[in-house]
């Protein structure tokens, strides 16, 4: 997916954007987005989950970066989402779009590029996680995804 996207409108509409998978290289720019966007938690290693991702072949990360750009040498990350399959179903993680580029469809496209990527592996059904009072719900209500009638149990197996 590159140059100008059915979904943009307005500033995106004039920028030249992509989507592709995470390197190495990626990790600084993407973990400062996931914390500019508050998406990190103290119990969480951010790298880490990063790497983690790269490393599994049943997860990625996947980039909107806006390309081409003068006096610039490298790619602008403005949306970031981590996408699993745990073999059943499908989890989305670390949805980030940078918040000046918010609007701009960028979250809806990484989310269908991740439903995408998902469905290739098999997924049939995908799942996220919203944390109370998170505005985000009304985002991923408008794209069709519905709150589950299930409670979240977790341990943790390592303290931090």
């Amino acid at each position: 997916m590159t140059g100008e996207e059915p979904w943009a409108t307005g500033r995106a509409a004039r920028m030249t954007t992509s989507i592709r998978d995470a390197t190495d290289q990626d990790r600084g720019a993407v973990v400062d987005l996931w914390r500019a966007c508050d998406l990190t938690r103290p119990w969480n290693d951010p790298p880490a989950d990063f790497r983690a991702a790269l490393v599994n072949p049943s997860s990625t990360v996947l980039l909107l970066t806006e390309t081409g750009r003068a006096l610039r040498t490298e790619d602008q990350v403005l949306a970031t989402v981590l996408a699993g399959y745990d073999g059943h179903r499908g989890w989305l993680y670390y949805l980030a779009v940078d918040p000046e580029h918010r609007g701009d469809g960028h979250g809806r496209a990484l989310v269908t590029a991740a439903e995408e990527w998902l469905a290739a592996r098999g997924a049939v059904k995908v799942q996220l996680m919203v944390r109370e009072g998170n505005p985000a719900a009304d985002f991923y209500a408008a794209l069709g995804y519905q709150p589950q009638a299930v409670t979240t149990w977790g341990r943790r197996l390592i303290e931090h």
